[in-house]
């Protein structure tokens, strides 16, 4: 009784259930992930955009605020009662002004771009939070993917195990095995059995991770079939210029630059006051005498105006460095994405060669076995290593389509507004 199949059987089945990565690259509707409605739902659901979405909404009250300024007229209102002693008489007499302070036209300006620069900002940050949870979100699913395969792998080892005792107990009976081998494959289906609740128990953790974080994500009782990772790649995509481009932490990095600078040019622009114009109108002695004036006031610099405009200036070259060091950083995390998602995929090409190997490998051991060339203890650790062989590759798998697909959404590929979600 042979539970092995030939390796052209292997071949044929992986070429069966295997769809290149090429073609899904292009297909964000793959049936092993989730839905691309979903995603979006899922997306701007989550409470970090949520918040970042509401971020642009105060951000677009203060462009409102800083286009319109913050200066207001002001009205002034005095009433007193004069006493002349000389002439024994009384008087009520009052006064009233209207004022307002005049922003310069050169800061009227600035305001209005830093406004805008508050507005963009905002939103680069909500794109930003889009961003980061898509990220959230295919860890979230990869692990659950990876805990399913690790399941699946170890109930299949377990039933293979139980095959094997039903086969042994059959020789058993016939004479043709001894009983001290059927204690030792019962101790080792007792062990898989344990193997497999604990691998259980991890997939339904990853599926309750996912559940509770991504809410409109349904997640189906057991994935669909996974592609093969190879030759996902398109070799006239330059994915890491196209991560730094649309990295939404470098243009963060440079907008903050641009509105520090702003920012510090309208401080050197306040060392010249703001003047404050107004129209006074004056009843003295119970309304004989009537004035009526203009008033103007413009406050006198000191140090301090100047002492905040070079703070700000050394703000404002502080975030141009930052903005320099995003730019590195963000090139070198590019590269290592690129570079992570070539190495996952020749790791999981190599871990299936072995895993070809070590399958003829075990059903060589099988036969021996069988025939009394090999004791029952060198099968069940071919059984053992084939089992951690199959789970490495399983896991490998998993691994090179989350590298492939952390590239993509990076790029802003998938699962981003504009891109294939």
């Amino acid at each position: 009784m042979k539970f092995f199949p030939s390796l052209s059987t292997l071949v044929l089945v992986c070429v069966a259930t295997c769809t290149s990565w090429s073609a899904l690259a292009q297909d964000a509707t793959a049936p092993w992930l989730p839905a691309p409605a979903q995603v979006e739902a899922a997306l701007q659901a989550h409470p970090l955009v949520r918040a970042a979405a509401e971020r642009v909404q105060a951000a677009r009250a203060t462009r409102h605020a800083l286009d319109v300024g913050s200066h207001e007229f002001q009205a002034d209102a005095v009433l007193q009662r004069r006493n002349v002693r000389d002439e024994q008489r009384r008087f009520n007499e009052w006064e009233l002004g209207l004022s307002r302070t005049i922003r310069l036209p050169r800061k009227a300006a600035l305001d209005r771009q830093i406004g805008d620069g508050t507005y963009h900002l905002a939103s680069l940050r909500l794109k930003d939070a889009e961003h980061q949870v898509a990220r959230s979100l295919l860890d979230a699913w990869t692990s659950w993917l990876r805990a399913s395969a690790m399941a699946a792998e170890a109930a299949a080892q377990s039933q293979l195990l139980e095959r094997e005792r039903a086969a042994l107990a059959r020789r058993l009976a016939l004479g043709d095995a001894a009983q001290r081998d059927m204690d030792v494959l019962g101790a080792e289906c007792a062990a898989q059995a344990a193997q497999v609740l604990m691998a259980r128990d991890a997939r339904e953790v990853a599926r309750q991770a996912l559940v509770s974080g991504f809410a409109p994500i349904a997640v189906p009782e057991q994935p669909a079939p996974l592609p093969d990772p190879t030759d996902w790649l398109d070799d006239t995509q330059d994915w890491r210029a196209r991560i730094v481009s649309e990295s939404a932490a470098v243009a963060i990095a440079q907008g903050v630059s641009h509105l520090q600078a702003r920012t510090a040019e309208r401080a050197r622009a306040e060392r010249a006051p703001d003047p404050t114009v107004g129209v006074r109108v004056l009843s003295d002695r119970g309304g004989r005498e009537r004035t009526v004036g203009v008033v103007l006031s413009v406050p006198l610099g000191t140090s301090y105006r100047s002492a905040i405009a070079s703070a700000e200036s050394a703000n404002a070259l502080a975030a141009e460095a930052e903005a320099a060091n995003m730019q590195r950083t963000i090139e070198q995390e590019a590269w290592m994405a690129v570079q992570a998602a070539h190495s996952k995929r020749a790791q999981w090409q190599a871990l299936q060669q072995a895993l070809m190997a070590q399958s003829a490998a075990s059903q060589r051991t099988r036969t021996a076995w069988e025939l009394g060339e090999a004791p029952l203890s060198e099968y069940l650790q071919a059984l053992r290593t084939l089992h951690q062989t199959r789970l490495a590759a399983a896991q490998a798998q998993v691994d090179a389509l989350q590298a492939a697909l952390r590239v993509r959404i990076d790029a802003h590929a998938l699962w981003h507004s504009g891109a294939d979600m």
